[in-house]
């Protein structure tokens, strides 16, 4: 039975984050009804599963995992809201352990995605200025300034559809997952 709940909880997941990536690269939104219906849906099957207690906090655990390591992202201006309340959401599918897998192969795969976005814009001067901008006032322990790509800093060198990079681990997470085991 418990494996019959994982399995409708990685299905769920895999759902919510295909659409959630489509949604981010159409319109550069993640929809909150798509999140919340996906929390739900987490919450309904981890309270379904034969240890109701255990997938509560699960739930809850992954949920608080997700936030808590992309919100210093958001709070510096470096990551959407959107993309946020997404990683909470894969957590309360995942649990805390796999939350911050898939947050570590999501930031892995938006650098990749990020370093390509500044390569083929040709800005990869502006970036090092920026990244310069950055980390010069905690080097020389100077005041901080404004952050690039806010009104009074540096302009942005763009940015990337973040929820396609946790959608993009998440699924590596899943794949991997299933690969080690049998198909029936």
């Amino acid at each position: 039975p418990l494996m019959v709940v994982a399995h409708y909880l990685d299905t769920l997941l895999l759902l919510m984050v295909t659409a959630a990536a489509v949604k981010d690269l159409e319109s550069r939104r993640i929809p909150n009804r798509l999140l919340a219906a996906g929390m739900l849906g987490a919450l309904v099957l981890h309270l379904l599963s034969p240890q109701p207690v255990a997938g509560l906090l699960a739930w809850l655990g992954g949920a608080a995992t997700g936030l808590a390591i992309f919100l210093p992202f958001y709070l510096v201006r470096g990551m959407a809201a959107g993309d946020v309340k997404m990683m909470a959401a894969v957590g309360a599918f995942a649990g805390p352990g796999d939350a911050l897998r898939i947050a570590i192969l999501a930031w892995c795969i938006g650098g990749v995605m990020a370093l390509a976005v500044i390569v083929f814009k040709g800005r990869v001067r502006m970036a090092l200025a920026n990244l310069w901008a950055i980390v010069r006032p905690a080097l020389l322990r100077l005041p901080r300034g404004p952050m690039p790509g806010s009104a009074d800093g540096q302009a942005s060198v763009g940015s990337i559809p973040y929820g396609v990079a946790i959608a993009a681990g998440t699924i590596a997470l899943l794949v991997g997952r299933y690969a080690q085991q049998p198909l029936l």
